[in-house]
C-alpha cells in the first residue's frame, strides 16, 4: 500500500487533499506538510530510513504555487536523488503541465479535486510502482509457506502526459472538442479555433476568448481537421484557413496574420499555402 506526502501551504486545501487520499483503500498512510522546507525534510528523512524503513513515501502530492520555493523546484530537488518518490501535482493552473511531465511527474490534477480524478492519479503511481492498479502495492496478509504469488497482469507503460486530459470529440457533437480546466470540462466549438500551436507533445488551441491546452499531438490534430479546413503552416502551427486575415511576403520571408497574431511560414509549406488561400479566395 503507498505511504504518501501532500504538500500544500494553503491549509484548507491540504486538509481536503488528505481526507481523500486517507479515505482510498490503496493508500496506506499520508501525511501533511504545509511548506517547501517541512516537504524537503520529511522526504529526506525517509530516503535515509530506506525503501522499506518506517518513514518511507512512495508518492508526494505537490500544490505548484507556494510561498517560497514551488513545486516544480521541490521536484527539481527531489530528481537529484537516487531513488526519489513519484510526483502528482496538484494544482489550480494547467499551464505547468509541460515543464510538471518534463519532470517525469506520474499525474497532474487541477483543482478542485475531484475523489474520482484524484483516485485515477492513485491508480497511476501504483501501476508505476509495479502493483496492480486496482488493488494495494503490497498486500498486508502474509503468503501461505511455499506458495507462489499469483501472476499479475502486465501494466501498460504509463505515458507521461496521460494527466493532461485527453482530447475527445463528443458523441453528441463532433464539431467540438472536450477540454479540462479547474476540473471542469468544457466543449470548445473546432469552428472557433483561430489556430494551434505545438507544445511539445501538447497543443495550445487558440480562440478569440482564450487558449486552451490539450494532450494530443500537432500532427494528429493535422489529419484530423484537414476537412475542416486546418492546413499547417509551419511545424509549431496548425491555422483554419478561414481565420487568415492577411498573408505578407517580406524579403524572402512569409507569415500570415490571424486576428493579432503574426505567425511564420516556413518555406516548405509556403507555395502550398498560396495556392490554398488562392482556391479558397476564388471560391
Amino acid at each position: 500500500m503507498l505511504r504518501v506526502l501532500a504538500v500544500d501551504d494553503e491549509k484548507p486545501l491540504l486538509e481536503e487533499l488528505l481526507y481523500l487520499l486517507r479515505s482510498d483503500p490503496r493508500v496506506h498512510s499520508a501525511e501533511g506538510a504545509s511548506d517547501a522546507t517541512e516537504a524537503l525534510r520529511r522526504v529526506t528523512r525517509a530516503l535515509e530510513s530506506g525503501p522499506e524503513g518506517p518513514d518511507r513515501i512512495d508518492v508526494v502530492f505537490l500544490d505548484i504555487h507556494m510561498a517560497g520555493l514551488t513545486g516544480l523546484d521541490i521536484a527539481r530537488l527531489l530528481a537529484g536523488f537516487a531513488r526519489p518518490p513519484l510526483i502528482v501535482f496538484v494544482t489550480a493552473h494547467e499551464g505547468f503541465a509541460v515543464q510538471a511531465f518534463d519532470l517525469k511527474a506520474v499525474d497532474y490534477v487541477l483543482k478542485p479535486v475531484r475523489p474520482e480524478r484524484l483516485a485515477e492519479a492513485v491508480r497511476r503511481a501504483c501501476a508505476q510502482l509495479g502493483g496492480p492498479a486496482g488493488a494495494p502495492v503490497r498486500s498486508q496478509a502474509p503468503a501461505a509457506a511455499g506458495a507462489r504469488p499469483a501472476p499479475q497482469p502486465p501494466q501498460p507503460p504509463l505515458s507521461p502526459h496521460r494527466a493532461v486530459p485527453e482530447v475527445t470529440v463528443a458523441d453528441r457533437a463532433a464539431d467540438q472538442i472536450a477540454v479540462e480546466l479547474g476540473g471542469v470540462t468544457r466543449f470548445v466549438a473546432i469552428a472557433d479555433i483561430a489556430y494551434v500551436e505545438a507544445q511539445g507533445d501538447y497543443a495550445r488551441l487558440h480562440t478569440d476568448g482564450g487558449s486552451h491546452l490539450v494532450r494530443i499531438p500537432l500532427a494528429t490534430l493535422e489529419q484530423r481537421w484537414a476537412a475542416r479546413g486546418f492546413v499547417r503552416i509551419h511545424r509549431r502551427h496548425l491555422v483554419a484557413l478561414g481565420r487568415i486575415d492577411e498573408l505578407r511576403l517580406d524579403a524572402g520571408t512569409t507569415s500570415v496574420r490571424v486576428g493579432a497574431a503574426e505567425l511564420q511560414v516556413s518555406r516548405r509549406h509556403a507555395r502550398e499555402l498560396r495556392n490554398l488561400l488562392m482556391r479558397h479566395a476564388t471560391g
